[in-house]
């Protein structure tokens, strides 16, 4: 009759009132607790930033002494009682962090898993190679090669503000698969200037960029970001568009509205990609094309570059004939693609095939900022796409200013 008793008391310790958010019953195995001690999965690098670091606990329970003349029911209501309180500071110390609603808060991996290792990823030579970038852009929108000559410079010259030197575009295949590319001179100094004074108040001139409260698709967007943005009219940024649209051969009707971006000491935009939401494919189709262009230089240690989580940088043939990585400025991080701003250069990347599918491997970050950094940026769509921002902003506003750039830049 004893043992019955005892082993209904047993079993009535081990039933609890589970639910989905319940803690775990007293009765499992008694391992050695393990302590989080960093849950920061939103630091100032975005997701990413910092890992969780497991170490086993070192805090240790006191054995409950036993007496002398206890017997069996005695001893299995201090083993479970003991049972009860480590299970306890199992639970403070090892359980997730939860939400307002009790729902576990979301880590960097739930929401951008690690790509499988048979997803293919290709490095680039960063000697141009006509043929290899022919190649790398054949499933993607593209880059009009006709604009470049074999060494991948401009065909057209242009003067570098008030001094006499002339300036080409210098086009650099920093990844093969998926293509990533820099424009070296894309915009001109002079041309830098005057986008990042168009977000300044002027009362002599009506606005050609008004600044937006939400730069996101959604309030409940789970990456981090506290730059600034302005969204600007397209007969605003002609020389913009017109070079956009020389380097892609696309029509104006495919460009979303242009924008300006500011990122000030501190600031930055953590992992994301740039497709559209499937809810929004109807306005122009997905994303095709991202145009990203650095309007002032950021030194090296200050932060502000864009990385790419899970691209390696570009390798550059030494005297035995052996690739190494590359050390220059698209690449302080040894490990990941890192483009680091410099005025007037131009980062192409494509967030989607040709087919509107989105590319999974093109997850990016804009990095904390130590000092101010700015950027025009330029989507390309698969379809025509309507503006909204600011109201009446129409593609078709710029079409005859577009023109007299490409004839000025001596593309027509």
């Amino acid at each position: 009759m004893t043992l019955i008793l005892a082993a209904i008391a047993l079993l009535g310790v081990c039933i609890g009132d589970i639910n989905a958010f319940s803690t775990p019953p007293r009765c499992r195995s008694q391992r050695q607790p393990i302590i989080i001690t960093s849950t920061s999965h939103f630091g100032g690098g975005g997701f990413g930033a910092s890992k969780s670091k497991v170490v086993p606990s070192k805090k240790k329970t006191k054995k409950p002494k036993k007496s002398k003349s206890a017997g069996f029911l005695d001893e299995l209501e201090v083993s479970t009682s003991s049972s009860s309180s480590r299970s306890a500071s199992q639970i403070s110390s090892s359980s997730p962090k939860l939400d307002r609603f009790g729902l576990p808060v979301p880590t960097e991996e739930d929401i951008f898993p690690p790509l499988a290792p048979d997803i293919t990823r290709i490095s680039s030579n960063k000697d141009f190679n006509r043929e290899e970038v022919a190649d790398a852009i054949k499933n993607h929108l593209g880059i009009n090669l006709n604009v470049f000559d074999e060494d991948g410079l401009s065909m057209h010259r242009e003067q570098n503000g008030k001094s006499s030197e002339s300036t080409q575009w210098s086009l650099n295949q920093l990844h093969k698969d998926p293509p990533v590319f820099q424009i070296d001179n894309f915009l001109t100094e002079e041309e830098c200037e005057s986008y990042k004074s168009m977000v300044e108040p002027n009362d002599n001139e009506p606005p050609k960029a008004f600044q937006i409260t939400s730069p996101t698709f959604s309030s409940l967007s789970i990456s981090r970001r506290t730059s600034t943005t302005w969204f600007c009219k397209y007969d605003g940024v002609t020389t913009l568009l017109s070079k956009g649209q020389q380097l892609l051969s696309v029509g104006l009707s495919q460009m979303e509205e242009p924008q300006i971006v500011r990122y000030r000491t501190g600031e930055e935009f953590s992992w994301h990609y740039d497709e559209i939401p499937s809810t929004q494919l109807s306005n122009g189709g997905q994303r095709l094309a991202t145009l990203l262009v650095y309007l002032n230089d950021m030194e090296e240690g200050s932060g502000g570059g864009t990385v790419f989580r899970d691209l390696s940088p570009p390798t550059v043939s030494s005297r035995n004939g052996k690739r190494k990585r590359s050390k220059g400025p698209a690449n302080s991080n040894t490990n990941q693609l890192t483009v680091r701003p410099k005025m007037g250069t131009a980062l192409l990347f494509f967030p989607s095939y040709k087919d509107g599918t989105p590319d999974v491997r093109t997850l990016h970050k804009g990095e904390v900022a130590l000092d101010t950094k700015m950027i025009a940026q330029l989507w390309i769509h698969e379809r025509e796409y309507r503006a909204a921002v600011p109201e009446g902003n129409r593609q078709t506003d710029a079409m005859d200013g577009v023109k007299q750039e490409a004839a000025r830049l001596g593309f027509l």
